[in-house]
């Protein structure tokens, strides 16, 4: 049996652990340098614990890890490192999606502001010189002036044409009675035309150019998608002046418009000085008497200015479609005494786009006055 010589208590006492040095590295250590003096220099840590012979460090350069102090590859130095290169990718993908939400947000910007479907012209969403413009351009070929001399004067309208081979609609009013039909086109040429249908009972007639061909027609929309408020655009002939252009929106639906049927009471008699455009609405006359017989029609009123001769003329939406045929407005007074207009004031009626297709067939089948039905 070994004696214990330990005090009473004493614990035993731990293996002492040798001292770890850090790894070598991969690379070969610095040799010493000689300067041009002669003198030789060791390389270093720096605060001379190198040595100048290499003593007290294992490797050249490596000196022994100090109490407190990081270890290689720990805290210190690389842990900023690798935080300012963590903040610097955290930037990156910061930027890179900041980038993507902007391209996301661009592109669902310009999708809002362009349209969802094709159309004839351009679907204008607000009102604007762009859309009016695109419009008038599209349109305008396809609206004519329209002459009709009558015993009792001319009568100056306008006309939409609907077929390449020369078929016009327009207004009763406009040719009822007529002895002669001249049309006059955008382009300033004139043909002559032939009545082929009037129905007095919706204020509807077709024309049609003889000899015609090639023809840029209209397209017919739908008015039973108007809603109050659209935007239109009102092309015809006021006063003569072929072609104007006048914009607007739809300012009521289904107005209870009363006109004349009688030959050349509705007309635009300018020789005669008689009143333009007589019509009657809520039980009250405008522009003059309608007389004994007389037709009743829902129309689409707009505050796009209408005047004498536009009467027959397109009202077109903004997908530059035919929507209505325009057929009264009210001018007041001058106040001249003379019983002449003093124009537009922003009350114009249209003949519903829907009526006149639905009436097409009786027209060029020759309507003469046909009923309301």
């Amino acid at each position: 049996m070994t004696d214990d010589t330990r005090p009473y208590g004493a614990q035993e006492p731990q293996p002492q652990q040798p001292y770890a040095y850090p790894q070598p590295p991969a690379y070969p250590p610095r040799q010493p340098v000689t300067t041009a003096s002669g003198v030789t220099v060791w390389p270093g840590d720096g605060d001379g614990s190198g040595g100048g012979n290499g003593g007290g460090s294992r490797y050249a350069g490596f000196s022994e890890p100090q109490p407190g102090a990081p270890e290689p590859g720990r805290g210190g130095a690389p842990r900023a490192r690798r935080t300012g290169t963590l903040l610097a990718a955290v930037a990156i993908v910061a930027a890179i999606v900041g980038g993507g939400s902007a391209a996301l947000v661009s592109e669902l910007t310009s999708r809002g502001d362009s349209t969802s479907h094709s159309t004839p012209v351009q679907n204008a969403s607000s009102k604007s010189a762009g859309g009016v413009a695109a419009v008038a351009k599209a349109v305008s070929p396809s609206i004519v002036e329209i002459k009709a001399s009558t015993t009792s004067g001319q009568s100056t309208g306008s006309g939409v044409v609907i077929t390449g081979d020369g078929e016009i609609i327009t207004n009763n009013h406009v040719i009822a009675g007529a002895d002669t039909v001249q049309v006059a086109f955008s382009d300033g040429s004139k043909k002559t035309a032939k009545v082929v249908g009037t129905d007095p009972d919706k204020d509807l007639a077709l024309i049609k150019v003889q000899g015609a061909s090639g023809l840029k027609a209209a397209t017919l929309g739908s008015s039973g998608s108007v809603k109050v408020g659209d935007e239109v655009v009102a092309i015809g002939s006021p006063e003569g002046l072929t072609g104007t252009v006048t914009s607007g929106i739809v300012s009521a639906l289904d107005r209870d418009v009363t006109v004349s049927k009688e030959e050349g009471r509705g007309g635009q008699q300018r020789e005669r000085g008689v009143p333009q455009w007589p019509f009657e609405f809520g039980g009250n006359q405008y522009n003059g008497d309608t007389g004994s017989s007389k037709t009743t029609y829902k129309a689409i009123q707009t505050d796009a200015s209408l005047n004498p001769g536009n009467s027959g003329g397109a009202l077109i939406n903004m997908n530059g479609e035919i929507i209505g045929i325009n057929s009264a407005m009210y001018a007041p007074a001058s106040g001249g005494g003379t019983g002449e207009s003093a124009g537009s004031v922003g009350l114009g009626f249209a003949i519903p786009v829907d009526t006149v297709k639905a009436d097409l067939a009786k027209l060029r089948a020759g309507g003469a006055g046909g009923g309301n039905g």
